[in-house]
């Protein structure tokens, strides 16, 4: 018999191999260092391994960890400051941003992280300023991430704006931020087994110029790394390109040749269909982050139209100002909502190939095929375990209707993640965080939010939350 160092057995499988979700009713799981060994039935396993450690999985449904591809961990402070209001960014978010330091912002991060890992994510594309004072925390608690750090020309002194004003640019910042990038990337990249990796972020291409923008594609390419950006970002981001640049991102940015395979492109909520299609064709992933752009746009972004295209696609949580939450039960629910709801037809988007969205698929968008999204020998144990005895997931069928999936998708919260993996290792156990004190990183970032806030009320005339506040609606 074959040593393992961990033997996983008896559980309800789902490995995502194959078109389906790859379903097995006694499945096991063979690992070895940070490593898939096997998987199969339980019975073939149990004859050909012995294990340093077993978990018996009886009772419990094991699949691949939950990808966030898109998440700004660095504005947790400003949770439910940005809802229910038409410009969310220039009302809501920068009035505090303006006193948001990256220390604070740190805080928030790290109760972020924690919140998503309890909720099943292992793997976030985390994208913020800062990043350099975020990635200790990803390095601690133990969850594989692709970081970025936000490149943009803003100034730092940038006062409030009218919506629809010309953004000012300053060529020396965004120089600066490519830079910070630049030395995350030297720094941090590949640290840790690989769980830690960097591309580039500039965060729009409205705020950015275009030799800065140019040169940024350019440092990424040299590293192999990869772009993450917002692309087509709403109507604030629309009118701004053609003010400044006579015509739309996706045409903008295939002028520009960065239009291709290297490229994440998040939203995508004013792309029109021929535009769509064009980012599709070009082998771009697009990012959907269902419950963040349907709070603070109330939209539905072309992510079925883009798959039709071809295109690659991934969920993410986005930011929590305006979404709220981070949990990938939310996007996997709200992502099959939507789009049944935009077409008119129960059938859009059923949930087995939503819950691929969020694992084998979403590793496929965002470059870690060959690492993550399935269980399967040569790729990394990075699996999550669900308690099939919670209530949100009782009954549960075998046939002659399977009802796994769709309970995961529709009906799960979080709450029901017993434990997580990361390379082999347990970074969520019992359904506690094992890296870090929760407790305490909740009272920091408790006492940084409420600074912030106090700064910022001059900054909030205009916020509608703020006048209802005032009001006693909130």
């Amino acid at each position: 018999m074959k040593s393992v160092d961990t033997l996983i057995t008896h559980a309800r499988l789902l490995t995502m191999e194959g078109p389906g979700v790859g379903y097995m009713p006694d499945g096991a799981v063979a690992i070895k260092g940070d490593t898939i060994e096997a998987a199969g039935p339980s019975e073939e396993l149990q004859r050909q391994y012995t294990a340093q450690r077993y978990l018996d999985a009886a009772g419990d449904i094991i699949l691949p960890g939950f990808i966030d591809a898109h998440i700004h961990t660095g504005l947790a402070l400003l949770r439910g400051t940005a809802q229910d209001m038409e410009h969310w960014m220039q009302l809501g978010i920068w009035p505090f941003r303006r006193h948001l330091s990256e220390g604070a912002a740190a805080l928030g991060a790290l109760v972020n992280i924690m919140e998503a890992m309890k909720a099943g994510t292992t793997t976030f594309c985390d994208y913020n300023s800062g990043m350099n004072q975020i990635l200790p925390h990803y390095e601690q608690l133990g969850a594989r991430v692709r970081a970025a750090e936000t490149i943009h020309s803003l100034p730092a002194d940038l006062g409030p704006l009218e919506p629809g004003e010309l953004y000012p640019l300053n060529d020396t910042v965004g120089a600066e931020r490519l830079e910070a990038n630049a030395a995350l990337y030297d720094q941090w990249h590949g640290r840790w087994n690989d769980r830690i990796t960097v591309m580039f972020g500039p965060q729009g291409p409205d705020l950015i110029g275009k030799e800065l923008l140019l040169e940024t594609a350019h440092e990424a390419r040299q590293r192999g790394a990869g772009l993450h950006m917002h692309v087509a970002q709403g109507d604030r981001e629309m009118e701004q390109m053609e003010k400044r640049w006579g015509c739309r991102s996706p045409q903008y940015l295939d002028q520009l040749g960065l239009l291709g395979p290297d490229l994440m492109a998040v939203h995508l909520t004013e792309a029109s269909a021929s535009e769509t299609e064009l980012i599709a064709r070009s082998g771009a992933s697009m990012i959907y982050c269902a419950g963040s752009i349907g709070i603070i746009d109330g939209l539905v972004p072309p992510i079925a139209a883009f798959l039709d295209a071809g295109g690659r696609a991934a969920l993410g949580s986005d930011q929590v100002p305006g979404n709220n939450c981070a949990s990938m039960f939310n996007e996997m629910k709200l992502t099959a909502l939507f789009n049944k709801i935009k077409q008119g037809r129960p059938q859009a988007f059923p949930a087995w190939k939503v819950l691929r969205l969020a694992t084998i698929e979403g590793a496929e968008a965002i470059g870690l095929a060959d690492t993550i999204g399935s269980v399967k020998p040569g790729k990394r144990a990075d699996l999550i375990a669900l308690d099939a005895d919670a209530p949100t997931l009782n009954p549960v069928l075998e046939g002659p209707v399977r009802n796994i999936v769709p309970n995961i998708v529709y009906s799960a919260r979080g709450s029901e993640v017993r434990w997580s993996m990361v390379d082999g290792d347990m970074i969520v156990e019992h359904g506690q965080i094992t890296g870090a004190d929760e407790k305490k990183a909740i009272k920091a970032a408790q006492a940084a939010a409420e600074a912030c806030a106090a700064a910022a009320v001059d900054d909030l005339r205009e916020s509608p939350l703020k006048k209802w506040t005032e009001q006693g609606y909130l």
